[in-house]
């Protein structure tokens, strides 16, 4: 063997060694390309335990609150809509952003289905192609012109922004009304025990007092029965008010999203610290109407939900119009004259493609008039919500008002019946009374207490839902989780 056989052997050898090196590092390359693309969806479809704490600490309306704001299950829930609508976001924004696709193939064939040339001549017999052929390519691809779909992608990340957080508060202004409605359900029962307490327990010293008197034989047998009778009446009414207070207690954990241990058979221990209380609130009708058309998240969430409509019809006029993407990458693939699969072929490419349906059996025709339709029907679901919240500030404004003037004319009626008890009491301690007036002195005064403690929660509740319809009771930091 010459030096020139081996010297060529060798350069050969090299080479081979070479394009060797070079498919598996494009190989690596690619490989390193899919993990980092996978690798961040995997870490973020791990889920976050959650922890819903329960308290034994006494709770004011404010506590409560914040609480629901970190544990309630609508504002949970509430909060991965407004993180999936981030994610919605990054995809609207895509059509923007420059593409990096990687693509390789491999393929084997049989020997039989390559083509070769059915010339005697030996210089001709060659085949068109090769029985294993593998290739791979990285591009990068950039699009510029999608029928105005591009811009149109980036209003609709934005508006899908706002409408979200809009959404979002819109469930917490809803829990936050829920929250305090479900506290002053437990003040009122809490309220309805201390004025049932205090009834049994008049009403117990009035038994004791007849029997006494029977048994001096001032009073005849009737009264004792009748003393008897009315006790029996406002026992169960105790313990109505100690089961309602119970249940009320539950809701509030429930909409706190606590929760209640095991062991806790009757009584959840949940304490608050607020009382019923009617502090002065100074509304106009007109002004909270105009208000509510301003601050009304629901209305809010309607225009961006309008505005997106409108760009749907932008998206699909888009289909009348070409496409432009220009692209630019490095390609590799085995040489189709040889069968050494590591003999490559490999280099840079770039260039410009369109595509442009002429004519798409009016497909484009077709989602044009649906995204037409939609908008149109946004339009009048925002034209009706606009109706339905004046209606809505207006029968709670209405209902305010009427738990004012109740509460206005309550003030002394419990004073009232204090006194008049207090005659009865005398006038039938002197002789000059009956037993019938004392103990319609006494529910007179029960129904009075009753009823004052109840008008101070309707008024609790009334303006609660007021500022819910006027759109001023969602939290400062509650407006951006």
């Amino acid at each position: 063997m010459s030096d020139n056989t081996t010297a060529r052997q060798a350069v050969s050898q090299v080479a081979a060694r070479a394009r060797r090196q070079r498919l598996s590092g494009w190989l690596a390359f690619q490989g390193l390309i899919v993990l980092c693309l996978v690798a961040p969806v995997t870490q973020a479809a791990q889920p976050l335990p959650a922890a819903h704490v329960f308290t034994t600490q006494p709770l004011s309306l404010a506590d409560t609150v914040n609480i629901a704001l970190q544990q309630n299950p609508n504002i949970l829930r509430a909060q991965k809509d407004l993180e999936a609508s981030q994610g919605v976001v990054v995809q609207t924004r895509a059509i923007a952003i420059p593409k990096l696709r990687a693509a390789g193939s491999f393929s084997a064939v049989q020997s039989t289905d390559i083509d070769t040339p059915h010339i005697n001549i030996p210089e001709f017999n060659f085949a068109f192609g090769t029985e294993q052929n593998w290739a791979s390519q990285i591009r990068l691809v950039q699009s510029l012109y999608e029928g105005g779909r591009i811009l149109s992608a980036l209003r609709v990340a934005k508006l899908t922004t706002a409408r979200s957080l809009l959404m979002y508060q819109t469930v917490v202004a809803d829990t936050v009304l829920e929250v305090q409605l479900a506290y002053y359900d437990v003040l009122l029962a809490a309220q309805e025990i201390i004025v049932q307490e205090k009834s049994v327990e008049l009403l117990s010293s009035e038994l004791a007092d007849t029997k006494r008197r029977y048994d001096a034989g001032t009073v005849p047998q009737f009264n004792v029965l009748r003393a008897q009778v009315e006790l029996a009446n406002q026992e169960p009414k105790l313990i109505r008010a100690k089961n309602s207070y119970r249940i009320s207690k539950n809701v509030l954990a429930n909409v706190l999203g606590f929760n209640i241990p095991k062991d806790t058979v009757e009584d959840i221990p949940l304490n608050l610290s607020d009382k019923l209380e009617a502090e002065p609130y100074q509304v106009d009708l007109s002004h909270a109407l105009a208000l509510a058309l301003e601050r009304r998240t629901e209305l809010g969430s309607l225009r961006k939900t309008q505005a997106l409509r409108y760009e749907d019809i932008v998206n699909a006029k888009a289909g009348y119009l070409p496409s432009v993407q220009a692209y630019g990458g490095y390609e590799a693939r085995n040489s189709m004259f040889t069968s050494d699969l590591t003999y490559d072929v490999y280099g840079w490419t770039a260039g410009v493609q369109i595509s442009w349906d002429i004519f798409d059996g009016f497909l484009t025709k077709g989602k044009v008039m649906e995204a037409k339709a939609l908008y149109e029907k946004a339009g009048v679901e925002l034209d009706d919500t606009t109706r339905r919240i004046e209606l809505d500030v207006r029968t709670a404004y209405s209902k305010f008002i009427e738990a004012t003037d109740l509460l206005a004319s309550q003030k002394k009626v419990v004073e009232q019946a204090e006194e008049a008890l207090r005659l009865a009491t005398a006038r039938n301690d002197a002789g000059t009374g009956t037993q019938l007036d004392v103990l319609s002195a006494r529910t007179a005064l029960t129904d009075a207490q009753t009823t004052q403690i109840e008008a101070l929660h309707d008024y609790a509740a009334a303006r609660a839902r007021l500022e819910r319809a006027v759109g001023l009771n969602v939290p400062s930091q509650a407006k951006t989780p």
